[in-house]
Formats: structure tokens, sequence, C-alpha cells
């Protein structure tokens, strides 16, 4: 289908037909003045039109689509084929010799997208939720109920009554609800179905699984979470461990979010929408409760939309676990018997990230159980790479940054890292050698350390050296470490701490990563990073959990 999809799109060029023209839709070439016509079924569910049409229709969220047009947001809802991609020669379908890239021990089948998707996911609150839980019936007093959240936040905008400025409470509320991808029910977090065995892996008696994302709000975080037990569903701004307070004894709700099964026709040609049955908002209490005082462990495919939206993030090869689901398979260095397939990207086409195609390759690893992941996927750099990337936005105060990673591995290669904004930035520390694992840098084994206190003691020196163990994974706190994904117990899964620096709740953060070797083998892998707020690392009542 992709081969054929290429040939199409190839074809239509040399018709002198405009790239302008055409678009694509589950695999058919169309005119775009015919957008408005096309209907095309998915899983019993209608796309017709554009998202904010689709919105239009549903009259149970009549007041946040009034709202929605009054900001003139239904405009940042209307892209949907990036007409300027190319792909040129390279592979979009996995046939491509060339594009078998090594990665540690295995290999990876890299193709690229034949057409880059731009999509989006809004979340709306029905008009009986502002009306029950808030007393909001109109226009007018939804924009006083915004003044109401975001005035105490950003007081040097309160006066700023143009709805289309970005500062305006309204659009900020609106904004707030839009993220720059589409991304499914089962998408938004690990739990990737209602009987996921990725989610087995995890303890979530001790975490609830989360993640967390960059919204159309500029220098907004928000979070998604799904608890089990009988709080079971997913949620937005959520704080707590399944249906009781987190460790540090807070509890807060969130907003939760409507299943496929409560939805009707959701999904438009560009994007997907969803009810929640309160309101979102990054407010004081979002920034102050939530996102700037809690640890951030972000898995770095979520870092770009385009992670998302191509279906890389989550993306599975074929096995017998689960009817093909998951599995890593036909490690080879040829594409015809090499069927572990992950999708490739290019520097110019995927938002977030900067790098140069000549010298660095980016794919995203597909989903593998029991491997040496945070939630069994990673990014993979390869080449003498030099690879900068957007950071999430987080509120004002002080934070600390790691990344997690996998060591150990010859191909790893030595890394400089560099932080700051995107016109100032500055080394942090020397060039990092990957190659060796923990051993090298004292790492111990909890086992051999023997009592809590020792272990306890043993975290503080290591912080200090500028290292973290791995987390506790799935298991319990069983220091035999018998399973591999409990990255703690595993010396070549560590978190190494790039910097401390102070966040003005207003700038964007860059991190860059250059490869000082040079060689075409050389691979690192871009697992997760950690954005820990200086309550989290430096409290004086709490120790940072190990989970």
């Amino acid at each position: 289908m992709r081969r054929v999809l290429f040939i199409l799109l190839c074809t239509l060029y040399l018709s002198d037909i405009h790239a302008q023209d055409i678009t694509v839709i589950d695999g058919k070439v169309f005119q775009l003045n015919d957008i408005k016509n096309i209907k095309v079924t998915n899983e019993n569910k209608t796309f017709d039109g554009k998202l904010p049409e689709l919105l239009s229709k549903d009259k149970s969220i009549s007041l946040f689509y009034q709202a929605l047009e009054a900001t003139h947001l239904n405009d940042s809802l209307i892209a949907y084929i990036d007409m300027d991609y190319s792909v040129g020669k390279d592979s979009t379908d996995w046939t491509n010799d060339n594009l078998c890239i090594p990665a540690a021990q295995e290999y990876d089948n890299v193709a690229y997208m034949p057409v880059r998707y731009i999509k989006y996911t809004v979340f709306a609150e029905p008009d009986e939720v502002f009306a029950n839980k808030y007393g909001v019936t109109n226009l007018e007093g939804l924009k006083a109920l915004a003044r109401q959240l975001y005035d105490p936040m950003y007081p040097d905008d309160a006066g700023i009554s143009d709805l289309t400025d970005r500062r305006n409470s309204l659009n900020r509320f609106v904004a707030y609800h839009m993220l720059p991808f589409q991304a499914s029910y089962y998408q938004l977090t690990a739990v990737d179905g209602p009987n996921s065995t990725l989610a087995g892996l995890f303890n979530r008696r001790k975490l609830d699984i989360a993640d967390w994302y960059e919204t159309m709000m500029p220098h907004s975080l928000i979070k998604f979470s799904f608890p089990i037990g009988t709080a079971s569903g997913l949620y937005i701004n959520r704080r707590g461990i399944m249906n009781r307070s987190d460790s540090r004894g807070v509890m807060i709700e969130g907003a939760k979010v409507a299943t496929p099964e409560e939805m009707g026709n959701n999904i438009a040609v560009n994007g997907i929408y969803y009810y929640v049955d309160d309101i979102l908002a990054f407010d004081q209490n979002t920034q102050n409760n939530i996102i700037g005082a809690e640890r951030l462990r972000i898995d770095c495919t979520t870092l770009s939309p385009d992670f998302i939206t191509s279906g890389a993030r989550g993306h599975y090869t074929k096995s017998d676990i689960e009817d093909g689901k998951y599995g890593l398979e036909g490690q080879k260095a040829n594409a015809e018997n090499n069927s572990n397939t992950c999708l490739g990207f290019k520097g110019q086409f995927t938002k977030n990230f900067k790098f140069d195609d000549e010298q660095t390759h980016v794919h995203v690893r597909n989903r593998v159980l029991s491997f040496y992941s945070y939630q069994g996927d990673e990014v993979i750099f390869s080449g003498s790479f030099d690879v900068t990337v957007k950071l999430p936005p987080v509120p004002e105060g002080d934070y600390e940054l790691r990344l997690g990673s996998c060591f150990g591995y010859g191909c790893r290669g030595v890394v400089q890292y560099f932080f700051g904004t995107e016109n100032n930035m500055v080394a942090c520390g020397m060039p990092q050698d990957m190659r060796p694992d923990g051993n090298s840098i004292g790492w111990e084994s909890d086992k051999n350390l023997g009592n809590t206190l020792a272990i306890q003691n043993f975290d503080i020196e290591f912080h200090k050296k500028g290292w973290m163990k791995g987390i506790y994974y799935s298991s319990s706190e069983n220091p035999n470490g018998t399973n591999q994904i409990d990255h703690r117990y595993q010396p070549e899964t560590l978190r190494k701490i790039i910097t401390r620096f102070h966040s003005d709740g207003k700038s964007d953060y860059y991190l860059r990563m250059k490869q000082v070797l040079d060689q075409p083998t050389i691979a690192m892998a871009f697992d997760y990073i950690e954005l820990c707020p200086k309550c989290v690392y430096d409290n004086e009542y709490y120790n940072e959990d190990k989970w």
C-alpha cells in the first residue's frame, strides 16, 4: 500500500497537478477542493470533513465551540497534509537494505512516511458540565470563568480583551484543550488497550501510568494518567495513586475523559475529540500542585507531534504475542528478513527536533516487551549525530533535567550535552562516554548493599556524582532483580543528570546531544527524560521515590 501511494503521488506531480491541490485519505488520492465530500469509514466511525466542522455539529458542546470560534482557534485546526514534505529517494516501505540500521545488538528496518499528516486532538466540556458545576450557560459566563482561572496566574495579561490574542484568558482556556497531534484514547498513555499487556509491566500500585504533553496554549503542559482499581480510566491533570493520595498525601481528582464507547462520531479527517467531565485549565492549581510539583518522567517518543500522528509511538512488529502486537523479530541486516519495522524522520519535518539529515539519522523503535526501555520503545539517533530537542514547557521554578537511557554497548559512543534557550546553549560538563555500563562509575546492586539505610546512602552519593540508578519498573521491590526490565537492578539502565536550571515559565528550553566520535555505526537510545522540580529532588521531609 505504501509503495502504491508513493507511485500515485509521483504520478500526480508528473501530470502537472499541483502539490497544493492533492490530499491523501486512507491511501486514496483526492483533490483538496473535494475534501468536504469525502467520507471514509474506520471502526464504524465516519471521517466527515475537518475537525472544526465536526465539532460544530455536536450540539452537546455548543458553548465550547462558541469559544473556539470567538477566539479564532478553529482556524488552528484546519491543516491536514504538509505539501512541502518530501522523502526523495528514501524508502517508503520496509525494503531498503541501506535502511537496516544497527542499534546495539539488533538491526532496525526503517522506512519513511510517504505523506506527512498534520492532525489534532481536542477535549471539550459538554454544556451540562459548564452549567451544572460552574453555573456557566453562555459565552460571557465562560469569559468570566476564564478570567477567574488565568488572571491570577498571568496578572500582566489580565487587561487583554482581544479574544484572538494568545495571552487573552479565554484564548488560553480554549487552547489548553487542544493537542497538536491526533491520539486515540489508548495512545495517550502506555495503557494501549482495554486488556493491555504493556500496562501490566508497570507496578500500578506504586504509581499511576502517566504521560505529559505540550498543548496548543503557549508554554503549557498537560498530564494524562490511567489508574487502576475503582478509579480506572483516562484522566487529565490527576494526582494520586489508584483511588488514594500519593506518597506525599496529595489527591487531586482531575477530569475524566469519555471512553470510545461513550463517544459518538468523534473522528474527522484531521483529528479527534473527546468529552471531559470537568474543566481543563493551566491555572494555579495545575501549575503549583500537579505539573510543577511532581517528577515528570516523559517518554521520548512523545516529544514530537510527528511521532504520535504518524503512529511511530506505539508501533508494533509481528510476533506471536497478542496477535502480533508486540515483539522483536528478524533482527537482520537485510530488509527482506527483518520484520523489526520502524519509522524514520527527517530533520526539516520533525516538530521540536532539529538535525541535519546528512550526518544524523533518527527513527522511532517499535514497541517491544521485556526490553531495556521505558514503555518498550525509544528514539534512536545514529551516525555522527547532532540533535537539538525542544523540551516540554514547565512552570516557573527550579528543575533537574535527567536522561534515562541504556548504556554499556560499544555502539553508544561519546556524547556532549548542551542546555539552554535556543540562542544561548552551554555545554553541560565533559563529553559522556556511553559505552561502559554503570559498573565503571561505581554502580552497586541493592542486593549487595543490603539494608535500606545503606541503599539510601548509596543513592545520595551516586546522585552527587551526577547519576541515578534506573527506576523500579514492573515487579515488586525485589533485590534479586530477576526481571530484566526492572531498570534499577541493571547496571546498563541509568539516569544521567544533565543539569539543573531555573525555568521562568515563559521561555522554551532545549537539550542538544552531539556525538563526538566520527563513526557511522554509533547509535544512541534516547529513551526518556525527567524534569524533576526542586521540591521533589531536594525535599527535607520526603525522599524521592524509586519508582
